[in-house]
């Protein structure tokens, strides 16, 4: 069963990321994404968290490891 407070976690330590410097990097995605893992489940509401996550990255972030893992995450999660 999945923890129905994560997402708040999740969305709680994506706005710490991006006000740290403006910018997330891959192992900041990485936690946000270990805590929707924590539980074995991804659930909706984490997915929707992930996916504003993602939203809100510009193009010139989206690139090497960052791009290669949010593709990774799109597919495995369909986000």
């Amino acid at each position: 069963m999945s923890d129905t407070t994560d997402y708040l976690e999740m969305s709680f330590h994506s706005i710490n990321c991006f006000a740290d410097d403006g910018k997330l990097d891959v192992d900041e995605l990485n936690k946000i994404v270990d805590i929707a893992l924590r539980d074995g489940v991804v659930d909706e509401d984490e997915k929707r968290v992930l996916r504003n996550i993602i939203g809100r990255l510009n193009r010139d972030e989206l690139q090497g490891e960052l791009s290669d893992r949010v593709d990774q995450l799109r597919m495995e999660f369909s986000i």
